[in-house]
């Protein structure tokens, strides 16, 4: 925590896109979250064995490992409950949010996304009172 209380923990970025995982950041950061990155999802898992973040905001399609293997991957080892993830994505069919939060994603965003829609989906998934940033 910091002095001021105001850290609310880390927040993994996984995305293949630089400038997404920049302005993500840049959001989070208003959040209180430190921010971390990863380019795809065998980084995040990585980055995840290194030091748990509290929250992993991922990208569905990117190469080398994507979206839903890692979040495969991370739920058989690590639990259901850490990390909270939140997919940020593009695929809008209805079979896909379902596989998402059927392999354990605790939350849903469609890109192009907004900080306001961010904070909704972290108060929605206990990361953030409804009064914080």
């Amino acid at each position: 925590m910091s002095a001021a209380g105001k850290e609310a923990g880390c927040c993994l970025v996984v995305d293949d896109s630089r400038v997404v995982r920049k302005a993500v950041r840049r959001i989070v950061e208003t959040f209180g979250f430190t921010v971390r990155e990863a380019e795809d999802g065998a980084q995040a898992l990585a980055a995840c064995r290194e030091a748990m973040p509290r929250v992993v905001l991922l990208d569905w399609n990117m190469p080398v490992m994507d979206g839903i293997s890692f979040l495969r991957a991370a739920r058989a080892e690590f639990g259901p409950d850490r990390p909270v993830v939140v997919l940020c994505t593009t695929e809008a069919a209805l079979e896909r949010i379902v596989e998402a939060l059927d392999a354990g994603a605790q939350e849903y965003i469609m890109k192009p996304f907004d900080a306001a829609l961010l904070q909704d989906k972290f108060v929605q998934a206990g990361l953030l009172s409804d009064h914080a940033a």
